[in-house]
C-alpha cells in the first residue's frame, strides 16, 4: 500500500539550511527547453518556438487549437512546462496550417520563431531545460554557499527526486490515488487514471530514493553508494546491469543508477539493490513500469550575486524530467511546499 505523504526529501550534502526565499513567477523563474536536435527547415510538419507568461502548456495549446480550429491532439509537445514562470518551448503542427499560423495573436503566448521539419514534436522530445532563478534574503556568506553547493552538485550529481510539484497542493493528489489504487474511489477518465497511477509511482520512487540518500550518508561519506545489482542507464539511452560497480564512469557521468516506478514490463535490480528496492515495488500494478535516474548532473551553472539587494541569480541546466525546486531544495537543505512566496515579502527583502 502506498506510504503517507509528503514525507521529507533527504539530501547527500546534510549541512545548515539556508532560508533563501524565491517566487516562481514571470520575472523571477525562466524556463527555456533545449530541442533533443536540430530541426533541419523541411518537411511537412512546422515546428514553432513559442514563449509563454503565466500559462499552462495545456492552456497554451487550446489557445493554438482555437486559432487554427484543430483538435488539441493534433499539436504536437515535448513536455509540460510551469504556468508561474516564462517559458519557452516548441510546439508542432501540419505545415498547412502555416499562414494560419502566421496570424495567431496571444497576450501571453510569442511565437520566437518557426522551421520546417519532416515529423512531429512527440512527448519527451528534448534533451532537457535551461533555468534562470532569482534568489532573494541571500547575505556574503550564504551566497558563497550556494556557489560552493551548486559546483558540487555539478561534479558529484543530486538526487532526482519528483517535486513537490508532482503531488498538488498539501499532497492532494496522493490521497486520491491511494483511493484509487485502494479500490475505495473509481476513476473514469483515462487520462486522470494515467496521472494518479503516475502519482502512485512517483511516491514509491521518491521513498526508495530517500532510503539510499540516507544510506549513502551513513556509509558512503555523503557520496551516493552504487550497490551490486543496480540498474543503469548510459549515455546513450540504454539500461543495463555491468558485471562489476562502474564507479569511474558514474563519476565521470557516463552512466546513472536508476530507480524504478513500479510497474509491468520493467527491469528490476538484483542483489544488493534489489533488497532496498523490493519495498518500494508493486509487481501488480497494471500500468507499465519505467527506470528513472536516480542522481542528475547539473550543466553550465552560472550565478551573479547582487550584495546591494542580496539577491543571487543563478542559472543551470538540467535533464528532461528533472525539477529545479530539487535543485534548490539539494542547496538548501530543506524541503519547499506549493506555496508562492508573498510579493509583499520579496519587495521587502528587495528594500532591506
Amino acid at each position: 500500500m502506498i506510504r503517507d505523504y509528503p514525507l521529507p526529501r533527504e539530501y547527500l550534502a546534510n549541512g545548515e539550511v539556508m532560508e533563501f526565499d524565491f517566487e516562481q513567477n514571470e520575472k523571477d523563474f525562466i524556463v527555456d527547453e533545449i530541442p533533443h536536435m536540430k530541426y533541419k527547415g523541411s518537411g511537412n510538419f512546422l515546428i514553432i518556438h513559442v514563449k509563454k507568461v503565466e500559462m499552462t502548456t495545456w492552456d497554451m495549446i487550446a489557445a493554438f487549437a482555437k486559432a487554427l480550429n484543430i483538435p488539441a491532439e493534433k499539436i504536437g509537445y515535448a513536455g509540460l512546462k510551469d504556468k508561474h514562470a516564462t517559458t519557452t518551448q516548441y510546439i508542432s503542427v501540419e505545415a498547412k496550417y502555416e499562414k494560419a499560423v502566421k496570424k495567431f495573436r496571444n497576450k501571453q503566448i510569442k511565437i520566437i520563431g518557426s522551421y520546417r521539419h519532416n515529423f512531429s514534436i512527440r512527448m519527451g522530445d528534448l534533451a532537457g531545460n535551461r533555468f534562470h532563478i532569482k534568489l532573494y534574503g541571500v547575505d556574503n556568506i550564504e551566497a558563497g554557499r550556494i556557489e560552493k553547493l551548486a559546483r558540487k552538485s555539478a561534479t558529484e550529481g543530486l538526487p532526482n527526486y519528483f517535486g513537490y510539484q508532482r503531488f498538488g497542493r498539501d499532497g492532494d493528489s496522493i490521497e486520491q490515488a491511494k483511493a484509487m489504487i485502494a479500490g475505495e474511489d473509481f476513476v473514469e477518465d483515462s487520462k486522470l487514471k494515467k496521472f494518479l497511477i503516475s502519482i502512485y509511482q512517483s511516491v514509491f520512487f521518491n521513498d526508495w530514493l530517500k532510503e539510499r540518500v540516507l544510506t549513502s550518508r551513513k556509509e558512503n561519506g555523503g557520496k551516493f553508494m552504487l550497490l551490486e545489482g543496480d540498474i543503469y542507464l548510459s549515455n546513450e539511452g540504454k539500461l543495463f546491469t555491468p558485471a562489476k560497480i562502474p564507479t569511474k564512469d558514474f563519476g565521470d557521468a557516463k552512466v546513472m543508477p536508476t530507480g524504478l516506478l513500479c510497474g509491468r514490463d520493467v527491469y528490476r535490480a538484483r542483489g544488493e539493490a534489489r533488497k532496498i528496492e523490493e519495498k518500494y515495488d508493486d509487481e501488480f500494478l497494471y500500468e507499465k513500469g519505467l527506470r528513472r535516474p536516480a542522481i542528475i548532473f547539473p550543466k553550465d551553472v552560472e550565478s551573479k550575486y547582487n550584495k546591494d539587494f542580496n539577491i543571487y541569480s543563478i542559472a543551470f541546466t538540467l535533464p528532461k524530467g528533472s525539477y529545479a525546486t530539487v535543485f534548490l531544495e539539494n542547496i538548501g537543505n530543506r524541503n519547499f511546499k506549493a506555496k508562492k512566496i508573498k510579493e509583499k515579502k520579496i519587495q521587502e527583502k528587495k528594500k532591506n
